[in-house]
């Protein structure tokens, strides 16, 4: 009998929530900024509103908060659909902070006409200096107290493009001596002569973040508006609002956002390291976003795996990469067909075996619950094997080549080691074995025992492909937490390429789609950057967790 999991605490809000006809229909949102590509933090709020719609009913939109035009780009509004898509999510609506303008504008019209909001001119220095410290109250503003009528004509003139940048804001009036610094008379619109994505040149004032976002719920009948625990102290302004407005009541829920060790989560910094070109894009295969662990071999239940794992919680923690790591080694060693790839390869040549080429049948996922099936596999005189394979003066417990010894080729035969061959720098460039023809796998009659197993590839039927080997971008645990620039600890050895590697035939087919277990090697994934007459494989992660620590 199964052990029932237990609700984390903002299931059990919800339940109560529904159980006591507080609400008859659940409603979340994801409400996403289109300013960068989405990363694994969003993932796990992605899983947290998605997940609660799909157990209790009710559903949930995806808005986005496109209140910024400098920052915001259609492109990120479309890779961050797809990202959610292929984490195997649906939205009801699919809305935008911008539909909303016209009625927001008219929301703080009415905070005007309440005497909740004024026009402030004063400058940015001088609203700072007004607004105290956490121990200190605030100063009111010389122009808190303009009538109402003069807010109105100012806001009118503001909407109407009278004014430059910066020279006027909208200001709500709450209380200058709030414990709250957020209460102290926050900005509600800004003016901004900049071309929308969305919207155009029609407005040159946008809402602040912390005014939109309630009322956008608020339009919705968003049930649960679930954030991270950084807006918890912009609650009392969201719950604020709302009262002022008379409008539906939404109410606000904070969750510990996702720290995860090596990487950053700021999308600032990961913009950063995009336009310095210190990596390839928003999809690097190194980047914690969501495109980036797509290109790189994730798949969405592993990802969907890790966020259940570390689950939702009050409290701020860092999480192991390892963990995610775990997570998608656990899916692909049940998925993953097995092939062979050589990546630094060494020339085996078979100098008693005369038979010109044989096909041989190789296992395609021993792991699989439908048993994997089989492949066939060219099998020919001259091989290429591992160079780390052979060892001209083996170490002791030496289970693979060296001369004399004997191993089993995978799926093949058995050989043993009769000579090798050397360039003019000492370096070995050929291995001489013979084969033992009643040793074939599946069929062995030889009665030889050996230890060691190693994998190959028919150099005459091998195709070449180039390897991107990935590993953890920084080598601090905690760049963000680190002295001085946090680019400072970016790992020069995140990527080597390997650019000539032999694999398997069966691999030319290969598809974007596909994972791969490359024997002995790790998990592999076709690259978007392979062409016809080049294939590139990105390594997804290795078979067992060897990052080692910095101390």
């Amino acid at each position: 009998m199964s052990e029932e999991k237990s609700l984390n605490f903002i299931e059990e809000i919800v339940e109560n929530d529904l159980n006591s006809g507080k609400y008859e229909t659940l409603v979340t949102r994801f409400p996403p900024e289109p300013n960068g590509y989405l990363h694994i933090g969003h993932a796990k709020a992605i899983c947290l509103n998605f997940g609660l719609t799909q157990k209790y009913g009710g559903y949930t939109n995806l808005r986005f908060d496109d209140t910024n035009p400098v920052t915001e780009k259609t492109e990120y509004v479309n890779s961050q659909q797809e990202d959610i898509r292929w984490l195997g999510f649906n939205w009801k609506n699919e809305l935008y902070a911008s539909d909303y303008f016209d009625e927001l504008y008219s929301f703080a019209v009415k905070l005007i006409e309440k005497g909740l909001a004024y026009v402030d001119e004063s400058s940015a220095e001088e609203i700072a200096a007004l607004k105290g410290t956490p121990t200190e109250p605030g100063q009111d503003s010389p122009y808190r107290n303009r009538s109402v009528e003069e807010n109105l004509e100012l806001f009118t003139k503001m909407k109407n493009g009278a004014f430059a940048d910066g020279a006027y804001i909208l200001r709500a009036k709450i209380d200058m001596a709030s414990t709250n610094m957020l209460m102290r008379d926050p900005i509600i619109y800004r003016i901004k002569h900049a071309e929308h994505h969305r919207t155009g040149n029609k407005w040159c004032i946008y809402p602040m973040y912390d005014f939109a976002h309630g009322q956008s719920d608020s339009i919705e009948n968003i049930t649960h508006s679930i954030c991270t625990l950084e807006y918890v102290s912009h609650r009392e302004l969201y719950d604020w609002f709302i009262e002022k407005l008379e409008i539906f009541p939404s109410k606000q829920y904070e969750f510990a956002r996702l720290n995860l060790t090596s990487t950053v989560m700021s999308k600032r910094k990961l913009l950063q390291l995009v336009n310095e070109n210190l990596v390839s894009g928003w999809d690097d295969p190194r980047m914690p976003t969501i495109s980036g662990l797509r290109r790189r071999g994730f798949t969405p239940k592993s990802v969907r795996e890790f966020c259940e794992r570390i689950g939702i919680a009050k409290r701020e923690n860092l999480i192991e990469l390892s963990l995610l790591e775990f997570c998608i080694r656990e899916d692909l060693n049940k998925t993953a067909n097995r092939v062979m790839a050589v990546l630094d390869p060494i020339k085996l040549i078979i100098t008693n075996y005369e038979k010109g080429t044989e096909n041989l049948i190789g296992e395609n996922n021993p792991e699989a619950e439908d048993g994997g099936g089989t492949r066939v596999i060219p099998f020919s005189k001259e091989l290429w094997i591992e160079r780390e394979d052979f060892m001209e003066v083996p170490a002791k417990k030496w289970f693979r080549l060296a001369p004399g010894a004997m191993v089993r080729l995978k799926f093949a035969y058995i050989v043993k080691c009769e000579d090798f061959v050397k360039d003019e720098n000492g370096n070995v460039t050929e291995i001489h074995c013979t084969y033992i023809p009643e040793s074939k796998s599946g069929n062995d009659t030889s009665g030889i025992n050996v230890k060691g197993t190693i994998h190959w590839v028919s150099a005459q039927h091998a195709k070449t492909a180039e390897i991107r080997l990935y590993d953890r971008l920084f080598t601090s645990e905690t760049p963000d937490a680190e002295e001085g620039d946090f680019k400072d600890y970016l790992n020069p050895q995140s990527l080597t390429v390997l650019p000539n590697a032999y694999i398997e035939p069966a691999l030319a087919d290969a598809d974007l789609e596909s994972r791969y277990q490359f024997i002995r090697k790790g998990y592999y994934c076709l690259d978007r950057d392979s062409t016809a007459d080049k294939l590139v494989f990105n390594r997804t992660v290795t078979l067992k967790d060897t990052f080692k620590k910095p101390k």
